[in-house]
């Protein structure tokens, strides 16, 4: 686990330029039209549009406490977080008196700005950017809750992929450069033995869709998909399969290094001042996002259903993907064991990859 990987990846926080999102809010309505992307959109964007904003800067709207009977405002990403959450969006829209103002955005980019600087309240964010914005506003952003483990998955279009080690000389397409796939790719092919930067081709896209059309164009290439859109792809091209589920090669690759450390996709975050000022409102908000967790995983086409309604992929796909979007809930000790592992994997390799420096105790909420 201490091996030491050099040149594998951009420093997060300077990978700005790396992708190109919009910043138009979706309203998580079932009419909504969220632009199309997904929670591996990239970290550093996230974090650079903000660049200004210490602990201690007084321009910050103050907080609006729930007890004051607004609405508790939370951001989700369109992909699994938004998934697991669509129990509770569903029940919130059905209420006499609605607790939750839900939006679903196309990546981190649009929600981290807003959190930052106070204009929402809960967010649905990449694990290593709660880390992130931990460290930049010193203390600002804690975490709340693991909501998605590995999501990646390498696919292809035949059937000569069964192994890491097959995928050396061949051309990769993914998005998500400088966020949890770039790294999650680059450790997989480094710990087997393969140099990113000299033994695969790695063409980094800015929309999965674009990653399927490069894969059905070119020859003896692969591609890198989360969920639901890998399952997407799959629908719309017989040819193409599953080959390699990265959270099982990550699960090896640890586990095999005396390390066991789970890959965690997104976790849930608020600001500590929102935290503070409303524990009750919190902790309710946790139990009613934990019971619409279980009801996602355990009502499939129930809940495919919400997923379709509340447009983030078709109802069909849903049905689909939903058993491999690996959606979870851990909280308390649990969480707070298995993502700082993941944090220290990502600190050995890049401290960048957490802000530099592995966050501290009160990062976690307890509860």
């Amino acid at each position: 686990m201490k091996k030491k990987i050099t040149s594998l990846f951009l420093a997060l926080v300077l990978a700005a330029a790396m992708t190109g999102c919009s910043s138009s809010d979706n309203n998580s309505s079932p009419s909504s039209q969220a632009s199309s992307g997904t929670e591996s959109s990239s970290v550093s964007s996230a974090v650079s549009s903000t660049p200004g904003v210490p602990a201690e800067d007084s321009s910050q709207p103050s907080p609006e406490s729930a007890a004051s009977g607004e609405k508790i405002r939370v951001a989700a990403l369109k992909g699994p977080t938004a998934m697991g959450l669509v129990k509770l969006m569903d029940d919130n829209d059905h209420s006499e008196a609605p607790q939750y103002d839900f939006s679903i955005y196309a990546s981190p980019d649009e929600i981290t700005p807003k959190l930052v600087q106070g204009e929402l309240d809960l967010a649905a964010v990449p694990a290593n950017l709660a880390s992130v914005l931990y460290n930049k506003t010193e203390g600002k952003i804690q975490v709340l809750a693991v909501n998605t483990l590995g999501v990646l998955y390498i696919v292809e279009s035949g059937d000569s992929v069964n192994t890491v080690e097959d995928l050396r000389g061949r051309t990769i397409f993914a998005s998500g450069k400088g966020s949890t796939p770039e790294y999650a790719l680059n450790y997989m092919l480094s710990q087997n033995g393969i140099d990113p930067e000299k033994d695969v081709s790695i063409e980094w896209r800015s929309e999965h869709s674009e990653c399927v059309a490069a894969l059905a164009s070119t020859e003896n290439a692969v591609a890198m998909l989360p969920q639901p859109f890998a399952t997407t792809a799959l629908t719309k091209n017989e040819n193409i399969r599953i080959a390699l589920d990265m959270t099982k090669e990550w699960e090896k690759l640890a586990q095999d290094n005396g390390s066991p450390t789970t890959l965690i996709t997104g976790v849930a975050v608020a600001r500590t001042d929102f935290v503070q000022q409303n524990p009750e409102a919190v902790k309710k908000f946790l139990e009613e996002y934990s019971s619409s967790v279980t009801y996602v995983t355990e009502q499939n086409d129930a809940a495919a259903e919400l997923v379709g309604n509340y447009d983030i992929v078709t109802a069909e796909v849903a049905k689909k993907a939903l058993p491999q979007c690996n959606i979870t809930f851990l909280s308390g000790s649990d969480m707070k064991d298995k993502l700082s592992s993941y944090l220290s994997v990502l600190f050995e390799q890049n401290p960048q990859a957490v802000g530099g420096k592995l966050p501290a105790d009160d990062f976690y909420y307890a509860g």
